[in-house]
């Protein structure tokens, strides 16, 4: 067995963090389940023997001391250095001058081996990486789905493509909620030996409408209306997810106003009540202003002076 830190290319003023870090290092690259080094396994090996004596602070003393050797075993410089080690034991001669019998339990320094199972499991899932491992079920895989608003109404199917490349349709049931999950069993990744694969996780986001805005399960809409929708009222058209409506604009609405239209929004969920639909009036002038409307408000405004932004201060 080679000299510890030489295994693990370290000096001997090396701190604790960096031995288990170059431990974890090397244990990842040499691991004989992953690595096409030559050796690897012999290469394992060694590692975790080094790392059984650095890795334990009692053992890196004793070592740095030289009361054991790069195996973690006594060395046999004086058998007084033999007691209290690794429950070493030593029958003390009798009065018969009998010669003195030693017995060894070294312990943890045998029954793990070299190795390390919390660093392991860390790092190739499952205590005790180098036994034999069972079937162990796929990982789920997560990805999202962008479906329209009309669809988040009524339902429908969209198709989504999933990590491996592989695209699936998924039904989309009628009043379905942004970020909600949709759980596609054994779709996720494949299980190691016979067991399950994973499953796909499917989430809902709504893409985006070039009309409503969605807030909650209310959806915003900014209804343009004429100059003079707005200074005499009238009755004009708004769309919804399920068609256009006729609502009123009441006369002297300003532009910025919100008619709310009740349960024109998203349908009802189990947590939440059936949507409403907010339309803000926006005033939209005709895209050349004539002579006529320009001496209008030339009138207006000597006749009928007024300060819109008054209440600001």
């Amino acid at each position: 067995m080679r000299d510890p830190y030489e295994v693990l290319g370290l000096a001997k003023s090396a701190s604790a963090a960096e031995i288990k870090s170059t431990y974890r290092r090397l244990a990842k690259k040499f691991h004989p389940d992953q690595s096409k080094e030559a050796k690897a396994k012999d290469k394992f090996a060694e590692i975790n023997s080094a790392y059984e004596i650095l890795g334990d602070e009692k053992k890196r003393a004793a070592f740095d001391r030289g009361e054991i050797d790069a195996e973690g075993k006594p060395r046999a410089t004086g058998f007084e250095g033999f007691e209290g080690f690794g429950g070493a034991r030593r029958a003390r001669a009798g009065a018969g001058g009998d010669a003195q019998h030693f017995s060894f339990d070294f312990g943890d320094a045998g029954g793990r081996a070299g190795f390390d199972p919390d660093i392991l499991a860390e790092l190739f899932g499952g205590r005790g990486a180098t036994r034999p491992r069972g079937p162990v079920k796929g990982e789920d895989v997560a990805v999202s789905a962008m479906v329209p608003l009309a669809m988040a109404v009524s339902g429908g199917s969209a198709r989504v493509a999933l990590p491996s490349g592989k695209t699936l349709d998924v039904a989309i049931p009628a009043g379905v909620e942004e970020g909600q999950q949709i759980r596609l069993r054994g779709q996720g990744q494949p299980g190691s030996g016979k067991a399950l694969a994973g499953d796909a996780l499917i989430t809902i986001r709504y893409a985006p409408h070039p009309l409503f805005k969605v807030e909650g399960r209310d959806l915003r809409l900014e209804l343009p209306i004429t100059l003079y929708e707005a200074v005499l009222g009238a009755k004009v058209r708004a769309p919804t997810l399920a068609g256009d409506i006729e609502i009123a604009v009441p006369a002297g609405a300003s532009s910025g106003r919100t008619l709310r239209l009740r349960g024109k929004g998203l349908p009802p969920t189990a947590s939440s009540p059936q949507g409403d639909l907010m339309a803000t009036l926006r005033i939209v002038l005709p895209a050349h202003v004539d002579a006529e409307l320009s001496g209008m408000m030339r009138r207006w405004k000597d006749e009928h002076p007024y300060d819109p932004r008054a209440a600001l201060g």
